[in-house]
């Protein structure tokens, strides 16, 4: 497995390491020993999560704020994502500030996303199966979120906007200055 760190401190791009032959492939996709050693992370997810989309399909910028802030462990098992997280930790010297990485079941990159980040993600295939661990509970009162075309943040989504598919509670998100954080 190769960790490398992004550019937003404590962002992790995961590359397992994968075992082929005539039958198949195989690999870890998490192994808490390792993650803990190679990122200097201490982890306990609780929950998992799995989410089917069309191309398009762009969801996010979201996030829970307070006590029930998410860290999670992204990747993709079939079709390709354009994933984005976006720093909005106030003391962070790269507050507001993204990160997008392309996620897909071809290359099998996870993307590890501390708390006090927003993420969003676009599908870039016709298709996408979006897999995500996460290490506190989802709790509706907490939910926020960051409008996706916040010019502050000039994140390029990779597809015209015109193909976009976002839900009516996405699409009335405030931006970064207004976001309650």
């Amino acid at each position: 497995m190769r960790v490398t760190e992004t550019k937003l401190k404590g962002c992790f791009i995961i590359e397992p390491t994968i075992f082929e032959d005539e039958r198949g492939y195989f690999f870890e996709s998490f192994n808490k020993q390792k993650f803990n050693e190679l990122t200097g992370v201490e982890i306990e997810f609780v929950q998992e999560n799995e989410s089917y989309s069309t191309k398009g399909v762009l969801r996010g910028l979201h996030f829970q704020r307070g006590d029930d802030a998410q860290a999670k462990l992204i990747r993709v098992s079939h079709g390709a994502v354009l994933d984005v997280v976006v720093d909005i930790r106030k003391s962070s010297p790269t507050f507001g500030q993204h990160v997008a990485i392309e996620l897909s079941g071809e290359n099998k990159k996870q993307f590890f996303i501390p708390r006090g980040f927003a993420h969003g993600f676009i599908v870039l295939s016709d298709t996408v199966t979006f897999l995500y661990k996460c290490d506190n509970l989802y709790n509706k009162e907490s939910e926020s979120g960051i409008i996706y075309n916040d010019p502050s943040l000039n994140i390029d989504w990779k597809l015209p906007e015109a193909a976009f598919i976002i839900s009516p509670k996405d699409i009335i998100l405030p931006t970064l200055a207004e976001a309650k954080l």
